[in-house]
């Protein structure tokens, strides 16, 4: 099936229905436009919400989609009113593509909360067109959802750093949990876990990784350089961290408790959630009102702060412990992505491998 909405002829990998298997798939994108970047696609990170949305497991696909959020590549146009960006930049470009540019969102550069935010696939764009992601030849993207990709970090392993990276990024921020000397810990060693433990610590901070799986502690510790791990079946191991942490990231997108986590902040202390569980977690009360303890989420962040974690990421060269495999092996990488046999993220070499 094609879609020939638009006047330049592109292709991609695409799921199709709730089995979410990809194959080829022939579509098409808009002219670029006067404020338009136009890149090659060189790789696509495999985050595990593509796999969500390709099985419809949120309920709101819209298929066929061609999924992708965590794009790299380098600008082969630009249109006549764009100001940041030239032919052979490296750039890049994740979660969304379009927001309104009018609301309070909007306005204090936090896009990604504007209400009529659009996706960068699976999304209605303004022009009325569904819109198709990174597991394809080249985007046509506005500029103001276009981030530079500094020289010093390789594009392959950078690519998680726009969906990934930022969303764990943006709530060490937020929160005020990226200040020297303060303890975290970061639950779940996974896509999100293992570069969320990089920016810690680039930051200074002392950082524990929760992980339900023992064999990742020599991980942890010696090749992300954590300060100390606890297993989160090991009730004992959590005893002796009770009341230890200024904050805790949740990467965890599985059911879990709560409880045990709480247990381990500091009075004050902030339990922040940006992994999403498909189903509601239960949410005990009376341990958040001893110690007026908060539980928070975060969503990705907006265009500026993305374009300054790409910056810090460089500064303290961080990149995200990535294989690389050919597109037609993309069924097979969602299939061990649900096993968690990964380190960490898989990045399609789309450049190489899509014809």
């Amino acid at each position: 099936m094609a879609t020939e909405e638009h006047p330049n002829k592109a292709i991609g990998w695409a799921a199709h229905d709730t089995s979410g298997h990809l194959s080829p798939f022939n579509f098409s994108r808009r002219e670029t436009g006067e404020k338009d970047v136009r890149f090659k696609v060189m790789y696509c990170g495999i985050c595990h919400s593509d796999v969500h949305m390709v099985k419809n497991e949120w309920g709101s696909t819209v298929y066929p989609v061609v999924p992708g959020h965590e794009i790299v590549g380098i600008v082969t146009q630009v249109g006549s009113n764009v100001r940041k960006f030239k032919v052979g930049d490296r750039v890049g470009v994740g979660y969304m593509v379009e927001s309104c540019h009018s609301c309070q969102s909007c306005e204090d550069n936090l896009e990604n909360y504007c209400s009529k935010m659009v996706f960068t696939y699976g999304s209605k764009n303004i022009d009325g067109t569904i819109t198709y992601g990174g597991y394809s030849d080249f985007m046509v993207v506005d500029e103001h959802f276009v981030v530079r990709i500094p020289d010093n970090l390789p594009l392959d392993a950078s690519a998680p750093l726009l969906c990934a990276g930022i969303t764990v990024y943006s709530p060490l921020k937020y929160y005020g949990l990226d200040k020297p000397g303060m303890n975290i810990a970061v639950v779940g060693l996974g896509g999100l876990g293992h570069v969320a433990v990089k920016f810690a610590k680039a930051m200074g901070l002392k950082v524990t990784v929760i992980s339900t799986s023992p064999n990742k502690k020599k991980e942890a510790i010696e090749s992300l350089l954590a300060d100390s791990f606890l297993v989160s079946r090991e009730q004992d191991q959590l005893l002796t961290a009770v009341g230890t942490m200024d904050g805790i990231i949740d990467t965890v997108s599985a059911q879990h408790a709560l409880q045990p986590l709480i247990s381990l902040l500091k009075p004050n202390g902030k339990l922040v959630m940006v992994g999403a569980p498909e189903k509601p977690l239960e949410l005990p009360i009376f341990p958040l009102l001893m110690g007026r303890k908060l539980i928070g989420g975060s969503a990705i962040g907006g265009m500026k702060e993305t374009q300054e974690m790409i910056h810090f990421a460089a500064k303290h060269n961080i990149t995200a412990d990535i294989e690389v495999i050919p597109i037609n092996y993309v069924n097979t990488a969602i299939e061990r992505l649900l096993k968690a046999d990964v380190k960490y993220r898989f990045v399609i070499d789309v450049a190489n491998t899509l014809n």
